[in-house]
């Protein structure tokens, strides 16, 4: 599970974000992603819209996109800030399909 000090929680900093961020898009998930620069501390947001399933599976699909970045923190930059949104798709597939689109999407937004 991801710490709550590395987690994005303000409406204003989702929007700034994905406005302002690098985005990188897949079938399952868009990955944007923020430097800001400094050494602040690296934070993450995820986005899972209705469309993705019932309440339950969009619980789901946080959770394991929770416990994946977790894992994944030591590869972003000092003190940016990334917003990872679910598509529908990303409800039907498994932990392990999940895990290679994060990290394909993780390699193209940093590559921008």
């Amino acid at each position: 599970m991801l710490s709550a000090p590395n987690r994005l929680t303000r409406s204003d900093d989702f929007t700034h974000v994905v406005r302002r961020g690098r985005r990188a898009g897949g079938p399952l998930l868009v990955t944007h992603l923020l430097d800001a620069g400094d050494d602040a501390k690296t934070l993450v947001g995820f986005v899972v819209a209705k469309n993705v399933g019932n309440a339950v599976t969009r619980n789901v699909v946080k959770r394991r996109l929770r416990h994946l970045m977790r894992e994944r923190l030591g590869m972003l930059p000092s003190g940016s800030t990334l917003v990872v949104r679910a598509q529908p798709k990303a409800a039907q597939c498994s932990f392990s399909e999940l895990t290679e689109a994060l990290d394909r999407s993780l390699r193209r937004v940093m590559a921008q």
